[in-house]
């Protein structure tokens, strides 16, 4: 027991250390690039910092398990190098009770893991979209203060609404929008109406302008060919930044006990995901159990490189299997082949040394006899 506490506390300790660093170089970054989207009127910046929270637990589902990974190549890499791991394997800890002392850790990470995947980060995804549906959480033109002019930099529009009800129905609507053409000619577009409002298509999870009851003028300043167009009702998607904060899944606001019920494969697809999250940890474990073997003369991180490069390849076949079960394709069994696959890299990994080791002594025995 003593030796499993040590263990324990050792790798968790690592990936706590680990994990934090990883959360806070993501996080920083993502915080940044939708500063920027606020910055541009895209987003309300009140409402920057609490969509960010409830999207930790998504950032964390997926940093936690490479975190796992990295600390357990850290952590047994200096036992290794201090050689702390040979007086482990002359106290008779063979590789199998090695591996069953790193399972510890690695169960418990998965137990979390899989809270986060399952329950959590859904909850926090759909709080974050029920955020960002909001009227009154961006600017420019997805959004108006009444009896004020605004301007968008992102697409030059100018907007304006002489009244906002508290249900997000705007009067007297005015839009300016300037582009070039392709001679590099100023155009000019503007629209007034009645009424307008933000339609949110909870499917796609696109945005649209609806306005009602007015004009729109299309042509080029200082000439006098105009195109007028009278309508009742006119709609406009309103484009999000590639990458942004509302490009997010739909699907990933979705209760886990929805995905389960349903038959659509992108649901399919979500819901293996989630479970495929928790249930790579304890192999990834293994792994980094395998590949942290090493002496204090090559030091602990001799195999980092290629450790990243087989957990990067992981994920990324997850994701492309993931794709192709969206797509209604894919190899039967959904993701579980890669799980299957990296499983039977680890048991290889584990075993395979020590069985070649036997393999080569009973050859050079029965070449003795």
């Amino acid at each position: 027991m003593k030796i499993l506490r040590y263990l324990t506390r050792d790798v968790l300790t690592h990936m706590v250390a680990v994990s934090f660093v990883l959360l806070v170089i993501i996080f920083s970054g993502r915080f940044v690039k939708y500063l920027a989207e606020a910055a541009v009127g895209d987003l309300s910046a009140d409402i920057l910092l609490p969509v960010m929270l409830y999207r930790l637990p998504g950032f964390l589902e997926l940093i936690i398990p490479l975190g796992l990974f990295i600390g357990i190549l850290m952590s047994y890499g200096r036992l290794y190098v201090e050689s702390e791991m040979v007086i482990l394997n002359a106290c008779g800890v063979s590789p199998t009770q090695l591996a069953g002392y790193t399972l510890v850790p690695a169960l418990f990470t998965a137990l979390l893991v899989a809270g986060l995947s399952l329950y959590i980060s859904p909850l926090g995804a759909a709080r974050s979209e029920a955020l960002l549906q909001d009227p009154g959480s961006s600017q420019g033109l997805q959004s108006l203060a009444a009896g004020r002019f605004q301007t968008r930099r992102s697409n030059n529009t100018v907007s304006y609404a002489e009244t906002i009800s508290g249900e997000g129905l705007m009067h007297s609507v005015f839009l300016s929008q300037r582009s070039r053409d392709d001679d590099g000619r100023l155009r000019m577009v503007v629209t007034v109406a009645d009424e307008g409002e933000i339609r949110f298509d909870s499917a796609t999870g696109a945005r649209y302008l609806e306005l009602r009851n007015g004009y729109r003028y299309d042509g080029f300043p200082g000439r006098l060919d105009y195109r007028v167009v009278r309508f009742d009702r006119f709609g406009e998607l309103i484009p999000e930044p590639e990458g942004g904060i509302r490009t997010a899944d739909p699907v990933d606001g979705r209760p886990t006990m929805q995905l389960l019920l349903s038959d659509s494969a992108e649901d399919r697809a979500a819901l293996q995901w989630r479970v495929s999250l928790p249930v790579m940890v304890p192999i990834v474990a293994v792994i980094a159990l395998c590949l942290s073997r090493t002496d204090h003369r090559r030091g602990r991180y001799v195999k980092m490189a290629p450790a990243f490069l087989l957990y990067l390849a992981y994920l990324v076949l997850l994701s492309n299997a993931r794709s192709d079960l969206e797509k209604g394709g894919g190899v039967p069994g959904g993701l579980w082949w890669v799980h299957l696959i990296f499983l039977l890299v680890a048991l290889v990994m584990l075993y395979g040394p020590s069985l070649w080791s036997r393999f080569r002594y009973n050859r050079y025995l029965r070449a003795r006899a």
